[in-house]
């Protein structure tokens, strides 16, 4: 797989995204549903703790892309849902941290929700990978 980033402005890439990314000759992609900080066995965690549910849904998302025989690296694409965009951002360089420690910034979008399938939850990863 190739990456070519596409930024005609700069301000993205210091905020650790591209504004796009042209991908060659990848062989497989995944879709990733919405991954948000719920326990092994399907309960949720960390109730009202943004950090920690940020923390444990990188986590569920990384489990999805080793199933799969990818890594954060592999990622193209990142939509991130909460609950709390204010209530983020202080937080948002854990993912960020993550990311470039991938090498990778994928694209990404940030939409703030009402709410989740999940009550209780504040943030969902959904990610597009390709290999």
């Amino acid at each position: 797989m190739e990456r070519a980033a596409v930024n005609p402005w700069t301000w993205s890439v210091e905020m650790g995204f591209n504004q796009g990314e042209v991908i060659s000759g990848h062989t497989r992609t995944l879709y990733c549903s919405g991954q948000t900080a719920m326990s092994e066995d399907g309960k949720p965690q960390h109730e009202g703790d943004m950090a920690a549910q940020l923390s444990l849904s990188i986590d569920n998302l990384e489990g999805v892309l080793a199933a799969a025989d990818m890594s954060l690296a592999n990622l193209v694409r990142l939509n991130v849902y909460t609950t709390d965009v204010d209530g983020l951002f202080p937080h948002y360089g854990l993912l960020a941290s993550r990311l470039g420690a991938a090498g990778v910034a994928p694209t990404t979008t940030m939409l703030g929700v009402s709410r989740l399938a999940i009550p209780g939850q504040m943030i969902e990863l959904e990610g597009t990978a390709v290999a």
